[in-house]
């Protein structure tokens, strides 16, 4: 499992081993358990080590060995193969928040075929509504197409959502007295942690200033596209933030989403171009930034940080939507001499890219989209913004007639199925 920390790597682990017979949980940030696998036993002496030190005795039926912190002892990592291949019978799950940063400082990967990765995210704002106890809310919102009558109601929570963030520890401390002012400690404490936690792999003491000047300068560039050199007002060269970032990106803490430029499958990112920052997670951006006050002052997320911040917080919940690795989220720009277009967000569906902007103009004033759907063959678009959910028949500039959805922005986890949704029934 694999996800920056404090996204609930260990709780979930914990949650899933209920339905297990035994449970044996390492914690490689503990030296003891560290210990074991330092002495390079066979994979069985090494399962009877721990449960003659921890004194278990194991029950008839399954059993799950977690390793938590993984990353702290590569020899763990490279042992994980001779548990597949030597105790089949036990299931193993490691979960580490700096797994790739290890795995490129000591040259090692996992075995091929041995190895299935899961990835964490911040909680999705259906997980939220689930956490905040509001089953109503979950309800209507799972509901396709959601009631005309609950989308202002479901506007309003994904608005506090954005606002508060899909930490595990944040949104537990919400949901017992919902007063923001309350979690300016908590948001300051993973920050810390995070800067404390990735400058542990820095290999030197400059690179622990960049990388520190990275995570405190991510919020404030989150959702531009950036250039390495004098990131965040610095005089860092090109080379040296962009292994910074890199490093963060590795850790799951930022993403450098690089643009495509064409209009049809497959997804090939252009690397030569500007990357577009994305944060772990909008409510940090929010505190990090320090515009927590406008949500109270803005009813639509379109109005708060010219239009970033829900921007933002739809990629974050397209990216835990996949599920998978953040390089499947992309967008698009076409870049001339005279003119620039650019489309927030690019959803493969079957053969297909759908383009999705996130806008409050009216349909006329989507130039960008306009452009890539006179070049596309489909006559399919969305736009997520604050108003209802409807389709509209549009034409762009030069004549062709295409379907455009027009989805809330509260709806951006639901993005895919209202895609199917959508196509099938046009």
């Amino acid at each position: 499992m694999r996800g920056a920390r404090q996204v609930g790597k260990t709780t979930a682990v914990e949650i899933f081993a209920r339905e297990f017979d035994n449970f044996i949980e390492l914690n490689l940030e503990k030296k003891t358990d560290f210990d074991f696998f330092e002495r390079d036993l066979p994979v069985r002496e090494l399962v009877d080590a721990i449960l003659l030190s921890k004194n278990i005795s194991l029950k008839k039926g399954r059993t799950l060995i977690f390793i938590d912190e993984i990353q702290n002892s590569h020899k763990a990592v490279a042992i994980l193969r001779y548990f597949y291949e030597s105790t089949p019978e036990y299931h193993i799950i490691a979960a580490g928040s700096l797994l790739e940063i290890m795995m490129t400082k000591h040259d090692i990967g996992f075995p091929v075929g041995r190895v299935e990765y899961r990835f964490m995210y911040p909680l999705t704002f259906h997980e939220y509504l689930q956490a905040m106890g509001l089953e109503q809310a979950v309800k209507y919102y799972t509901t396709l197409p959601c009631p005309d009558m609950a989308i202002e109601t479901l506007k309003d929570l994904f608005h506090k959502y954005s606002m508060v963030g899909g930490m595990p520890e944040i949104v537990a401390k919400y949901s017992e007295e919902e007063n923001v002012a309350a979690l300016s400690l908590l948001y300051q404490s993973l920050i810390t942690s995070f800067q404390d936690d990735v400058k542990k792999y820095a290999h030197s003491d400059t690179m622990v200033e960049v990388i520190s000047h990275a995570i405190e300068s991510a919020p404030l560039e989150a959702g531009n596209r950036i250039k390495f050199h004098g990131f965040g007002n610095s005089n860092y060269r090109s080379r040296e933030m962009g292994d910074a970032l890199r490093n963060l990106q590795r850790a799951m803490l930022v993403y450098l989403v690089y643009p495509i430029t064409g209009v049809e499958p497959p997804a090939l990112p252009n690397k030569r171009k500007s990357p577009r920052l994305q944060f772990i997670d909008t409510g940090l951006l929010a505190y990090g930034a320090g515009i927590q006050s406008l949500f109270y002052e803005n009813k639509d997320l379109h109005s708060i940080y010219n239009g970033k911040i829900v921007e933002h917080i739809a990629g974050q919940e397209i990216i835990a939507r996949n599920g998978r690795s953040p390089d499947s989220y992309n967008f698009w720009v076409k870049e001339k001499k005279q003119s620039n277009s650019e489309i927030d967000f690019i959803v493969q569906y079957r053969d297909k890219f759908i383009p999705v902007e996130v806008k409050a103009g009216a349909t006329g004033t989507l130039r960008s989209l306009h452009q890539f759907m006179n070049e596309a063959d489909h006559v399919y678009a969305v736009r997520m913004y604050s108003g209802k959910l409807s389709v509209d028949t549009v034409q762009t500039t030069d004549g062709k007639k295409f379907f455009l959805l027009n989805l809330p922005y509260c709806f951006a986890g639901r993005l895919y199925e209202y895609i199917a949704w959508f196509v099938e029934g046009h």
